[in-house]
């Protein structure tokens, strides 16, 4: 199916229930042993109770979908976010405050998964104090194409928020660039997970979970390529200069949206 009436599908039919998800192929990182390697992806929790998924990308900062970062069309301020790494029934690896945020202005919270705003559907966050890399490894973003590669998803979710689970593998089941759907199982809560290609030993992030929806009763999920997008994030960070425990927020460059409404993957309590 082309990826543009896929996401209008999904669009048409979007998750009402958590219960809608797959069941199978997921794995409950429960141990230390069973996290090892997967610290690096944790939760991210705002003020008001909800949650997403979020991913170490350096000591510093975080990626996850820039609705993620949103309270409705309210951009959150910073110090509503903590990001908690490698999270496991109440315990993390590592617990740090968010001190900015960074996200595409093209990005409109009110257009939901309109084609253009999945595409910029990423936030970068810094952290108020570095993560060592000897508590949580950052992963690094893959480049170029992901045709004929294994994919999996490592998140957080409604009914499973204690601990990180992961599918070893799913698909890419439609590609128009920068766009992506996947047959990955995700939930609330999986909003901003990040997506893995096997890279040698380790996954490289393909991709964050956007949202999704049902098509011919099965759950897809949407992501987007992230090169691009991140790297201009990453040069607004910079620019930010946020010295630590300084809290801000700033929108990145000029952009616009377009009109299609959809659905996140988002809690009643926030995102």
């Amino acid at each position: 199916m082309r990826l543009r009436g896929l996401i209008l599908a999904v669009a048409a039919c979007l998750i009402a229930d958590a219960a809608l998800a797959q069941s199978q192929g997921l794995r409950r990182l429960t141990d230390r042993d069973d996290l090892l390697g997967w610290e690096a992806v944790g939760r991210l929790d705002n003020a008001q109770g909800g949650f997403c998924t979020a991913t170490l990308i350096a000591p510093d900062q975080v990626l996850t979908a820039a609705h993620c970062v949103y309270d409705r069309a309210r951009l959150r301020e910073a110090g509503e976010l903590t990001f908690r790494a490698g999270l496991r029934d109440g315990i993390a690896i590592a617990e740090r405050a968010v001190a900015a945020i960074a996200v595409p202005a093209a990005y409109d919270p009110r257009k939901g998964m309109a084609l253009d705003n999945v595409r910029h559907d990423v936030a970068l966050l810094k952290l108020n104090q570095p993560i060592t890399t000897a508590d949580a490894d950052p992963f690094v973003l893959h480049q170029g194409s992901a045709q004929g590669t294994r994919i999996s998803v490592t998140s957080y979710g409604q009914g499973r928020e204690d601990a990180l689970s992961r599918q070893r593998e799913c698909e890419i089941v439609a590609e128009s660039h920068p766009l992506m759907a996947f047959d990955c199982n995700v939930t609330f809560g999986s909003s901003g997970a990040p997506v893995f290609v096997l890279n040698g030993q380790r996954g490289r992030i393909l991709s964050v979970i956007s949202g999704g929806g049902v098509v011919d009763g099965k759950t897809v999920s949407l992501g987007m390529a992230l090169p691009e997008v991140v790297q201009a994030l990453k040069a607004d960070l910079r620019r930010q200069g946020v010295p630590t425990q300084t809290p801000t927020v700033r929108r990145l460059g000029a952009g616009e949206g377009r009109s299609t409404s959809g659905a996140k993957f988002v809690r009643p309590s926030g995102s």
